[in-house]
């Protein structure tokens, strides 16, 4: 025996209700324990679920809103607001939206609470709403700010436990509701049955999003359905267009039906007979391994083709765009200004400051005007013109002499001036030396302050103690750390060609031709550097850089091998392949099936490696690569890259 015993203090029992109470008190005195209520927890989750689910959960709300009172809204800035919202508000109900679905009533009331928050309204008194909240939860490189809605993130957090039931099939949970739901089935088939659980009933609302995402990733071809299964990257959510008139009765093809037996690429002629000319298309641009694999399933929607929850979470937002469930407005920017924004080393409270302005929703008196807040229309500065961001940033005194006294006025000589969103967006993407840019917002966020100050504390700075300030605010900014998230530029290594211990040198690259074709070139170097072999290589319907890069190296390294070479150093540029083979990492959405042969014949030969070089060190195959673009296909076998490239060097 153990000698431990139960802690009946932290013990209940349950009965059913055709237990009459008094009989439940009874038993539950002999017991020594109480009896589980209604509205009971056990590690956070209810212990009984009413046949009203909305009162079942209704706790989440008063648990955020208890929160979300607690904070002081009137010392919080926009960007404290943001992190406490994305850290804590849409965290709270994490726990229980990872094992039950919510009802929809109750995802919309606690979206509507975290956006009363956000806006501030307090009791009895609501704020102006300057955007729709669906429009702020879009990702920040949409225009947005990146919240969640809870409707989503509850649906992508249970697509996790479908997940994990089809990787992890020998887990306790898998083997529960295998042998309750599907003993003798797979799991994308169970059915509901009748009266299940409403953690089942949840899970299946998960595994809705979750075939929505699935992949099957094309070995052998002898797993997928050739036309039920979602196999064609480009027609994830689109069903391939086929003729009818080629299904076999009474069969399911699958896609080796459409593979060249011998592991010889996709069979043309089947291919055409079975679908229609831009399908044929994609379905080429899928790279085939040479060694027999099996189908796999993989997720669609991230690069290395692993589940994770963000990725299913803007899966479920896409698929309800597309219902037109959830008509948010489109950004006017693109994606590539937001990403400049949103990467800029300045404090997080200026970044929400510019994210206003290039959004129109600066509460200047021209915008109050317009959502009818009764505001006088005039500057509040220097009662001139009505207050417009133009005027206030560009036009009023105290900008034109801040701009001045900064030295930044010519900056925006010549930008066209229509709006001042247009402005500031043009003139970020000319500003590119980080510490320009700190004292352009820096102006701006001076000007602001200074207008804000006369609005609502009545005070009004001279010049003198404006530029002071600004000066202050410059220095104070521009020595500030750089974001951990910020990206980092590396150094680029030189090739060691000349090294006579490295061996054989062979670096590679690929050229590609959008929406028409690709081709590559390698070049062999010996132990004294010089070049012996130049080769190129066409692939027809392929576009892809990434998939063109790594079929080159495979074709590199099975002429090696086929050469008799066994002491070769691969290089190329292609960094992000190179380290998933030295990571021995296969996982991979687009190239899982060739990466993973790959990394098995580097793996296989002791004396092959791969390496990482720069763009520079790596011209000679380069021009290889543009050559065999630039040929017809008939002269790709005839011409002599070797003679070519030695003439160039």
């Amino acid at each position: 025996m153990s000698g431990q015993r139960v802690n009946l203090a932290k013990s209940a029992v349950c009965f059913s209700k055709n237990i009459a109470l008094p009989d439940q008190e009874f038993l539950a005195a002999i017991l020594g324990v109480g009896a589980v209520g209604v509205r009971d927890k056990y590690l956070g989750l209810p212990t009984l679920l009413a046949r009203s689910k909305m009162e079942t959960f209704r706790f989440l709300e008063e648990k955020l809103l208890e929160r979300l009172q607690g904070w002081k809204q009137r010392t919080l800035s926009w960007a404290a607001k943001e992190t406490l919202i994305k850290s804590i508000a849409l965290a709270l109900p994490l726990h229980v939206m990872s094992c039950f679905k919510l009802p929809l009533s109750l995802c919309r009331l606690l979206d509507k609470h975290v956006a009363r928050f956000w806006w501030g309204d307090n009791e009895g008194h609501s704020r102006v709403r300057w955007m729709a909240w669906r429009d702020l939860c879009r990702s920040k490189h949409e225009g947005g700010l990146g919240f969640r809605r809870f409707e989503h993130f509850n649906q992508a957090l249970l697509a996790k436990i479908g997940r994990r039931i089809i990787m992890e099939p020998s887990s306790l949970l898998a083997q529960v509701y295998k042998g309750k739901y599907f003993p003798s089935g797979h799991f994308l088939s169970a059915k509901a049955r009748s009266r299940p659980s409403w953690g089942w009933q949840s899970i299946l609302y998960g595994r809705d999003l979750l075939e929505m995402g699935l992949r099957w990733q094309i070995g052998n071809g002898r797993s997928a359905s050739l036309l039920r299964s979602p196999w064609i990257p480009q027609m994830q959510l689109d069903p391939p267009r086929y003729n009818p008139l080629v299904l076999p009765e009474g069969g399911d093809p699958v896609v080796a039906e459409v593979i060249c037996r011998g592991g010889g690429g996709w069979c043309d002629s089947k291919l055409s007979q079975w679908f229609d000319p831009l399908t044929c298309r994609h379905i080429k641009t899928i790279p085939l391994p040479r060694q027999n694999q099996e189908d796999r399933l993989i997720w669609h929607n991230t690069r290395d083709g692993v589940f994770s929850v963000k990725s299913a979470y803007h899966l479920a937002v896409s698929l309800d765009r597309r219902k037109g469930r959830w008509k948010s407005s489109v950004s006017w920017m693109d994606k590539t200004s937001w990403i400049r924004l949103w990467d800029a080393n300045l404090p997080p409270k200026l970044k929400v400051f510019i994210w206003q302005i290039l959004n129109r929703i600066l509460p200047t008196t021209e915008a109050l005007i317009e959502k009818r807040v009764p505001v006088h229309p005039r500057c509040p500065v220097c009662w001139g013109d009505q207050e417009t961001m133009e005027h206030l940033f560009l036009d009023c005194p105290v900008a034109r002499a801040l701009w001045g006294y900064s030295g930044l006025e010519y900056l925006g000589e010549g930008l066209p001036r229509q709006t001042f969103p247009v402005f500031l967006k043009k003139l970020m993407a000319l500003v590119s030396e980080p510490k320009l840019l700190m004292r352009v917002v820096a102006v701006l966020w001076r000007i602001w302050r200074s207008r804000n100050w006369v609005v609502f504390e009545g005070k009004q700075y001279g010049f003198p103690a404006l530029m002071r300030q600004l000066s202050q605010q410059v220095e104070e900014w521009v020595g500030l750390p750089r974001d951990a998230t910020q990206p980092r530029r590396e150094g680029i290594g030189q090739s060691g060609l000349l090294n006579p211990g490295a061996g054989i040198v062979c670096q590679w690259d690929g050229a590609t031709r959008k929406g028409s074709h690709s081709a590559g070139g390698w070049v062999l170097y010996d132990m004294a550097g010089a070049v012996f072999l130049a080769s190129g290589i066409q692939f027809p319907g392929i576009d892809e850089p990434a998939v063109v890069e790594l079929l080159l190296l495979r074709e590199a390294i099975f002429w090696c091998l086929a050469h008799g070479f066994t002491e070769v150093r691969f290089e190329g540029d292609a960094k992000m392949i190179i380290d998933k083979i030295n990571k021995a990492e296969a996982r991979d959405n687009q190239l899982g099936a060739v990466l993973e042969e790959v990394i098995h014949a580097v793996g296989s030969s002791p004396g092959f490696s791969v390496r990482f070089i720069g763009r520079s060190s790596n011209r000679a195959a380069h021009l290889v690569a543009r050559k065999a673009l630039a040929l017809c296909p008939a002269m790709i076998r005839l011409f002599d890259f070797c003679a070519w490239l030695l003439s160039r060097m």
